[in-house]
């Protein structure tokens, strides 16, 4: 049986942090706010995959406020929730996600973000869709204010 799970992840921009994205470290004025690398394309995948399979959301998993999550690589988590479906009996079938960010500019980091992902989820880097938009200037990411992602997985069960 084939199993869809959505994942949805915001952050608001926070100077002097790294921007990390899908692993990628990309030069920006300042990074995003979070207690791990607050790695928003990571979050929105590790959500959807657990969503899957009913698993819960990564909060279940890695607390905000634990201190083992603090400063985590975003990247652990996507494997660790893959690994998680795994062993629900779960194959990833894809995972395909959208970032809504007015800045920086994303499109040159974008294979760079599909080979850690699919690394990190033991999949081929065809399985992985990552793509870019802005908002045209509406609203909070239009403001440059932070940055959402909408990831979705698809798992065989």
């Amino acid at each position: 049986m084939n199993h869809v799970g959505i994942g949805i992840d915001v952050h608001p921009f926070a100077p002097g942090r790294k921007l990390i994205i899908g692993g990628v470290t990309i030069a920006h004025e300042c990074g995003l706010a979070g207690h791990s690398d607050a790695d928003v394309l990571a979050h929105a995948v590790a959500d959807a995959l657990l969503g899957a399979l009913a698993l819960g959301d990564i909060g279940k998993f890695y607390p905000p406020g634990d201190p083992k999550c603090k400063d985590m690589d975003s990247l652990v988590i996507v494997r660790e929730c893959a690994e998680r479906v795994r062993q629900g009996g779960g194959r990833i079938n894809n995972v395909d996600a959208m970032i809504i960010a007015q800045a920086p500019r994303l499109a040159p980091h974008i294979p760079a973000m599909q080979a850690n992902l699919a690394r990190a989820m033991g999949v081929n880097a065809g399985q992985v869709g990552v793509k870019a938009t802005t908002s045209e200037h509406l609203g909070f990411t239009g403001r440059k204010e932070g940055i959402v992602v909408v990831a979705m997985a698809s798992v065989e069960q």
